[in-house]
């Protein structure tokens, strides 16, 4: 286990576990924490044994966002430029969602309160999301005089569509969990989200990862394809995936009538 002063990082097996580490802030972010979240991502990613991840909060709450004291708004000369939410959202929320969707694991978040502002986008990087029976999402953007962010306005509409996602994002309206599950924000919800996203990573952990990742950049990215361009995007991605040990594995076992040994290769 490693614990820096905002991210928490375990191994559990083949799963690692991650826990945003400032609870008495609800979580939020500042530079130092995306920092050490990078770092933890670093540690998983060296570990050929990890072959999924699990994002979840300490405290009450999964993340609220930014800590708006990282903000410089003390009165004087130039507090316009101080006080610019872009280089942040530059220089390590983008960094943060990017890494994400690139990361060579399957990815969960068990969101264990309030996912406000950023953090409800910082779920959305995650490739399924459980959350508590309590939790709730709000996008706080517009109550602050700011717009989605850290990838929020891009995933609010893919999984809601534009009329859901226009009234959450301009209302800023908290978002119960179940009611989040049946318009599809996130997959499931559960009286214990860590350690029902633990169960699920460890069953991930044990399938073909490279499949599993190759199907996250497939179904990301199919809206931005023509039917004819996402059709040659298959077949080159399963020509790829031809070439894997867990195919060929997979495909002996089914026919041997035998468990598949899958080693994410």
């Amino acid at each position: 286990m490693s614990t820096t002063a905002t991210i928490a990082y375990e191994e559990r097996g083949a799963v690692a576990l991650v826990t945003l580490n400032r609870p008495d802030a609800l979580n939020s972010f500042t530079r130092q924490m995306h920092r050490d979240l990078w770092a933890a991502l670093d540690l998983a990613e060296a570990n050929a044994s990890i072959r999924a991840l699990v994002i979840t909060g300490a405290g009450r709450g999964f993340c609220a966002g930014a800590d708006l004291a990282e903000f410089d708004f003390e009165p004087g000369p130039d507090l316009i430029a101080r006080a610019n939410p872009g280089p942040v959202i530059d220089e390590a929320f983008n960094p943060t969602a990017r890494r994400l969707q690139a990361l060579r694991m399957p990815t969960i978040a068990a969101v264990n309160g309030v996912a406000a502002g950023a953090g409800a986008s910082l779920v959305m990087s995650c490739d399924i999301a459980i959350a508590d029976t309590g939790a709730s999402f709000i996008q706080a953007f517009s109550k602050i005089g700011l717009i989605p962010d850290a990838g929020g306005s891009w995933f609010l509409v893919e999984r809601l569509g534009l009329a859901r996602a226009m009234a959450l994002a301009m209302t800023g309206d908290k978002l119960p969990a179940e009611r989040a599950k049946e318009w599809g924000l996130i997959w499931d919800v559960s009286d214990n989200c860590v350690g029902a996203s633990l169960a699920l990573a460890q069953r991930l952990a044990s399938m073909p990862t490279k499949a599993l990742v190759a199907t996250r950049g497939l179904l990301r990215d199919a809206g931005n394809r023509s039917f004819n361009e996402q059709l040659d995007v298959e077949r080159d991605t399963q020509m790829a995936m031809g070439r894997t040990h867990d195919y060929i594995e997979g495909v002996m076992a089914f026919r041997e009538k035998r468990p598949a040994s899958f080693k994410g290769e």
